[in-house]
C-alpha cells in the first residue's frame, strides 16, 4: 500500500526511544527545518504556532522550547498520546489535539504561524488543507512548510532507495503521486492571497556518530524543498 499511514500509529510507542531509523531521521531534520524558518519569524517567543500533522512531537518541543505557544494536531491518535506523553515528562505546555488538516480545529485568524513538515505530500486533499491553513492564520502570519517535489530524482532517491533498496524507511511510506512541484504549490499559495517566498532544497549532509543523515540546504530544489508565504496584513 502506498502513502500508508498507519506506521505512524505502529511506531507512536517508540518515537523518542530511537529504536527506528526512519524516527531518528524526522528528529534529525528538525535543526536543518528550523534553520530556515528562523530566518523569516525572527523570534518564535510569544507567537501562537500550529505545528500541523505534529506526530511525536519532534518539531513540537523545538518549538515550544524556543518560547512557542505550540498547538499541535495530529490524524493519528496514538502519535499524538505520546507526543503528549513526552511533553509532560520535559514539562512542556504544549496543546495536542487530535485532527486533520482538511478540517484544523481551530477558529479563524488564531495562529501566528503554522508549520507543516512532512505533511503535504501525505495528505487526502491538498487544496484543501491550504484553505484551511489560510483560514486559520492571523493577518501577517506565516505558513513554513517543506514537502518532496514530483521529479524522477525524488522518486528514485526516497521511494526506491530510501524506502526499498536501503530501508531508511518503511515501504509504503510514499505514493509519487502526491508529490507537488514548486510551481503547483507556489500556484495554490498565491491563489489564497498568500505572498510566497523563494524555496530552497533541502537533504542529506552528513552522517551523525550512529551513522544517520543528518540534514541542511541544498542546491537543488529537486527532491525536497522548504519554503514560507505570508498572509496578508490587514489595512
Amino acid at each position: 500500500m502506498l502513502n500508508d499511514l498507519s506506521i505512524y500509529r505502529t511506531y507512536a510507542s517508540n518515537w523518542w526511544d530511537g529504536s527506528q531509523r526512519f524516527l531518528r531521521l524526522l528528529h534529525n531534520l528538525v535543526p536543518a527545518r528550523l534553520s530556515h524558518f528562523d530566518e523569516f519569524v525572527g523570534t518564535w517567543q510569544g507567537r501562537t504556532v500550529l505545528d500541523l500533522g505534529c506526530g511525536g512531537g519532534f518539531m513540537a518541543e523545538a518549538l515550544a522550547k524556543r518560547g512557542a505557544t505550540v498547538i499541535g494536531i495530529d490524524p493519528t491518535e496514538a502519535a499524538v498520546a505520546a507526543a503528549k506523553a513526552h511533553a509532560d515528562k520535559e514539562g512542556l505546555g504544549i496543546d495536542y489535539r487530535v485532527g486533520n488538516g482538511e478540517a484544523i480545529p481551530l477558529a479563524d485568524c488564531s495562529v501566528d504561524c503554522v508549520v507543516c513538515v512532512d505533511v503535504l505530500e501525505h495528505v487526502a486533499n491538498v487544496d484543501r488543507v491550504i484553505d484551511e491553513i489560510a483560514r486559520v492564520l492571523k493577518p501577517g502570519g506565516f505558513f513554513l512548510f517543506d514537502t518532496i517535489n514530483r521529479t524522477m530524482l525524488a522518486v528514485f532517491v526516497i521511494v526506491h532507495m530510501g524506502e526499498s533498496v536501503l530501508g531508511l524507511l518503511p515501504r509504503g511510506t510514499h505514493d509519487p503521486a502526491k508529490f507537488i512541484t514548486p510551481a503547483e504549490l507556489r500556484a495554490k499559495l498565491v491563489a489564497r492571497g498568500l505572498s510566497v517566498g523563494p524555496f530552497v532544497g533541502l537533504g542529506p549532509c552528513g552522517l551523525d556518530r550512529r551513522l544517520d543523515f543528518t540534514f541542511g540546504r541544498l542546491p537543488s530544489l529537486q527532491i525536497m524543498y522548504a519554503g514560507h508565504a505570508r498572509a496578508p496584513v490587514s489595512t
